[in-house]
């Protein structure tokens, strides 16, 4: 067993239809009050079964494996989603589907890290966690581990009903590399402007066939390659040239992620321009993503706020989430792409990310 992980397995039904894996890494889900500094810490996360007793009705084997240290999730970071990546590449043989126990802060960034990762992937990884603690008598986190179980498990015709990455949350599942956290005090933490949810759960579970990736025969391709060289550059009212300059000339950048007004919009006077314009010309892929949480999609030359970025080499990124967009050029620009390649691939959907 390795030093770093905890594992208890217990049988739940003597008839087994499928195998899971439930991975702790830490978060609300699984913190209890530290009575020193009265905040809340994660704890070992080894009696899932004394916490959630109905368990037992599930119609699966479950296995809990503890990713050490655990951590907030404020603490992820891209060596983080590596090493979860691999946890589940290693395991994914041996089980039919993975819960991930995550902190919700930055869940939508791992989600999102996990789809590029984990290439090929034709078997359930569903991501969750709690506004409140388990021990909390109403917290949120029992239902949400219980459902991402029985969704992990589920199976059409011996296929995985939802083959891919997804995050549940109050009685929904989201595609993983779709979602934004935006908000911090209700259940429904969880959003997809942009793409259905692929499963309501209320009395019976309704499945969203038609938005569900299918199932592929491929072999699971493991990318453990991340390049950090970026920056996210969100835009407003009266951003000064000094503060541009000064993440356009963060050391060894290669990418930045623009966060623009409405549908792609920026402003027009040119001293901004010429600072991206400057940027594009030293190699540095520009992606222009809308701040709109609400819907909508990035459509450089719609107006003519945003026709001097198309002209300039400012690439759109449709309607990709901040979260996706921050993973998918890590993993690119880890693949060792040349920027023509890097633009073409941020263009085009991988892992149904974008819709174009």
């Amino acid at each position: 067993m390795n030093n770093e992980q905890l594992t208890v397995s217990f049988s739940l039904r003597t008839k087994l239809k499928s195998k899971i894996l439930v991975i702790y890494t830490g978060g609300t889900i699984g913190m209890m009050m530290n009575k020193e500094t009265n905040a809340l810490e994660p704890f070992p996360f080894d009696d899932i079964y004394m916490h959630l007793p109905m368990l037992n009705l599930v119609n699966a084997e479950i296995t809990v494996k503890e990713m050490l240290p655990l951590i907030d999730s404020s603490d992820t970071n891209p060596q983080f989603w590596v090493r979860l990546a691999t946890l589940i590449f290693d395991n994914y043989k041996d089980y039919d589907g993975f819960v991930v126990l995550h902190g919700t802060d930055t869940m939508a960034y791992t989600a999102s890290a996990l789809c590029f990762l984990l290439e090929n992937l034709s078997k359930p990884v569903i991501l969750t966690g709690s506004q409140l603690p388990l021990g909390v008598i109403r917290t949120d986190g029992r239902e949400n581990i219980l459902n991402s179980i029985e969704i992990a498990a589920a199976k059409q015709e011996e296929k995985p009903r939802v083959p891919e990455v997804c995050i549940y949350f109050e009685n929904s599942l989201f595609r993983g590399n779709r979602v934004y956290k935006d908000n911090a005090e209700h259940f429904n933490a969880f959003h997809s402007a942009n793409y259905p949810k692929l499963a309501e759960v209320g009395v019976r579970v309704k499945y969203n066939d038609a938005f569900i990736r299918q199932t592929t025969d491929k072999q699971l391709i493991l990318h453990t390659k991340l390049d950090e060289n970026i920056a996210i550059l969100k835009l407003y009212p009266g951003i000064t040239q000094k503060a541009m300059r000064a993440v356009f000339n963060t050391e060894n950048l290669r990418a930045v992620v623009l966060e623009t007004f409405g549908s792609g919009n920026a402003p027009s006077n040119p001293e901004f321009i010429s600072i991206l314009e400057e940027a594009v010309n030293k190699g540095i892929v520009i992606v222009n993503v809308t701040q709109c949480k609400g819907g909508g999609t990035v459509e450089i030359g719609r107006y003519g706020a945003s026709v001097l970025l198309k002209k300039i080499g400012v690439i759109s990124g449709h309607d990709i989430t901040t979260e996706a967009a921050v993973a998918k050029l890590m993993y690119l620009l880890g693949e060792g792409l040349t920027n023509e390649e890097l633009k073409y691939y941020m263009g085009i959907s991988l892992r149904g990310e974008i819709t174009v």
